[in-house]
Order: structure tokens, then sequence, then C-alpha cells
């Protein structure tokens, strides 16, 4: 074994389960809610997350900067997703008032209106695939515990 390797701090078995857990079972719930979003309302779960972040936003508008960091997305690829968008009318793109380099993306009055068609569909699969099999004890844990987790990632950077 190498120094490297004798340094590590090794998961135990118990942090080893909860690691893997949490890693297949966010990917196969978020894998769910998109196949049942694009088969009931043809649109992505990301575009879906897009709107709610959008529909949430003072003005209905954010800084494309500060969106891509809500959705945990570069800049790049959310510029590309926003155009996909804005072509199909449920986003436009604006430049921000008082900043002539920045981008504001903003909901548009079709954006709001499918969001308003898929939110119940997405509500009950959330529920479905994750909430509900909750307790109410397990669902305070894990608030305090993803909170903690998005408080130390969120000061960390870029």
């Amino acid at each position: 074994m190498d120094r490297e390797s004798r340094d590590v701090h090794w998961l135990t078995d118990t942090e080893m389960l909860v690691w893997r857990s949490y890693i297949v079972s966010t990917f196969m719930l978020r894998q769910r809610l998109q196949r049942e979003l694009s088969e009931q309302h043809a649109i992505s779960l990301i575009d879906y997350e897009v709107l709610v972040c959008l529909s949430d936003a003072e003005n209905n508008a954010l800084r494309m900067t500060e969106l891509a960091t809500m959705l945990g997305s570069t800049k790049s690829r959310l510029s590309h997703q926003i155009a996909r968008m804005e072509a199909e009318g449920y986003v436009r793109r604006t430049r921000h008032v008082g900043d002539r380099r920045g981008v504001t993306a903003e909901l548009t009055d079709k954006g709001a209106e499918l969001l308003r068609e898929c939110a119940p569909a997405h509500v009950k699969g959330v529920r479905a695939h994750f909430v509900d099999l909750l307790t109410e004890q397990e669902k305070q844990i894990m608030g305090r515990a993803f909170s903690r987790i998005l408080t130390h990632l969120s000061g960390l950077g870029e």
C-alpha cells in the first residue's frame, strides 16, 4: 500500500452504504422524474427546473450566471438550453439592466402556462418516489443534513 492510500480516511461500511445509496437513488429518481415529465408533458426535467427557478424569481427573471449556479450547470450548457427554450417560446433573453455584458433569462407567459400544466405531475412523482417514502423524522433529518451540505458546497465557490 502506498503512502497516499495509507493517509486516506476510508469510508466505513455504513458510510459506503449511505454514499452509494445516495448516488444511485438520486440518479434513478431523476431518471424517473424525467421520464414521467417527458411522457406526460413533453418537457425535460432540466427544462422544468429552469421554469421553476424563473417562476420563483423576482419578476420571473434571473441573470444567466445566477440561474446556472442554481441549476448546478455551466454557463455554456445553460446558454444552449436557454436558446432552445427561447426558440420554443418558454423563455426570453434580455440584456441585464445596468450591465451591458449581463444577460437575463425571463419566463414568458407560454413558459408559465407550461409550468402550471406540468407541475402537478411533477409534484405527484416527487411525492410517490421520494417524499411519501420517508417518515416525518427522516424528512427533518435529511432537510438539516442536505442544507448543511448545500451551505458547505456553496461556500466553496467554483
